[in-house]
């Protein structure tokens, strides 16, 4: 077994798409991969030989996608924060985490086909809300707020006061 180098990593528990959502993941992502698989044994909670857990890396980052029957779902009140370099990114993981079920939300959230929330936002995100002009903020703020899918060049626009 491999040592995870992060000292912390997130746990997602799926009912029974675990290694398929995260062959989903790795294939999304660059620089993704998939570390191992472990697998029920006889009188465990699912059938022996079923996926248990999967772990992986999205971008370097460690996860492990659990498979544990369909006790548990995702919320919004944890998601995964995707950077994006520019509108075309943007638009790219967009469409691919939206497509087969998953559901566009507010402000450039999602959920994708599993359930899971995303926030596809661009990597300069923080700089329209942390910039020392409230009305630059508030600006970039309000544009934000109606919008689903983040659109970079509206956001730097309003922001800009344009």
């Amino acid at each position: 077994m491999e040592t995870p180098k992060d000292k912390t990593a997130p746990c997602l528990w799926f009912a029974t798409e675990a290694e398929e959502a995260a062959r989903f993941y790795v294939g999304l992502i660059p620089n993704s991969r998939i570390v191992e698989t472990s697998y029920y044994i006889e009188g465990q909670h699912l059938p022996a030989g079923t996926v248990l857990t999967v772990e992986f890396e999205l971008a370097g980052r460690r996860y492990t996608a659990l498979n544990g029957g369909p006790g548990f779902t995702f919320s919004e009140a944890v998601s995964i924060q995707l950077y994006c370099e520019d509108q075309a990114e943007i638009d790219r993981y967009w469409e691919a985490l939206t497509a087969d079920g998953g559901q566009e939300s507010q402000c450039g959230w999602l959920k994708d086909r599993y359930g899971l929330s995303w926030q596809v936002v661009p990597r300069q995100i923080s700089a329209f809300f942390t910039d020392s002009d409230p009305a630059a903020v508030k600006r970039a703020w309000d544009a934000l707020m109606p919008m689903r899918k983040l659109d970079l060049a509206a956001l730097q626009a309003a922001f800009d006061g344009r």
